[in-house]
């Protein structure tokens, strides 16, 4: 938990830099996020509210409070699970590659790793010579981690 409460006070500190503030409720979602290691849905975290602080919270301010998080490059949204996993790269001093997901299909694990700039800027010419406007570089792979992968062989 002490490495939640550090990722949670660096969270504050770029919160602050924004002007924004980490209030208590966004704080608890975030705490949310960091304990899994799998993506979660607002529904989820609605879930793991009433059970973690024995209280509900409607969905809707779980939205908001995603948005919110998402706004401050907190967390990120998976497009095509509709869930939402903690940056990795919260408590990091220094410039990142763009994000992009590892999503286990077995067991629901994801892992963010880095894409080097050139190679989206690759992807992005590719698409603009095929006609269309890349909307984003988020890529979102769908593997076997490793533990799976081991227990398909």
């Amino acid at each position: 938990m002490s490495n939640i409460n550090t990722i949670l006070n660096d969270a504050e500190k770029s919160c602050q830099t924004t002007g924004a503030r980490l209030t208590d409720k966004r704080k608890k979602v975030l705490t949310g996020l960091l304990q899994s290691s799998k993506a979660l849905s607002a529904y989820e975290l609605v879930d793991y509210w009433r059970e973690e602080f024995n209280e509900s919270i409607p969905p809707m301010s779980v939205y908001r409070i995603l948005d919110f998080l998402e706004g401050e490059n907190l967390v990120h949204k998976l497009k095509l699970a509709n869930k939402y996993v903690a940056c990795s790269h919260i408590s990091c001093n220094h410039a990142h590659e763009i994000p992009q997901f590892l999503i286990c299909d077995a067991c629901g694990v994801v892992k963010e790793i880095g894409i080097k700039k050139d190679l989206i800027n690759t992807l992005e010419h590719n698409v603009e010579e095929a006609g269309y406007k890349l909307q984003s570089p988020q890529l979102e792979l769908h593997c076997l981690c490793q533990d799976c992968a081991n227990k398909a062989a």
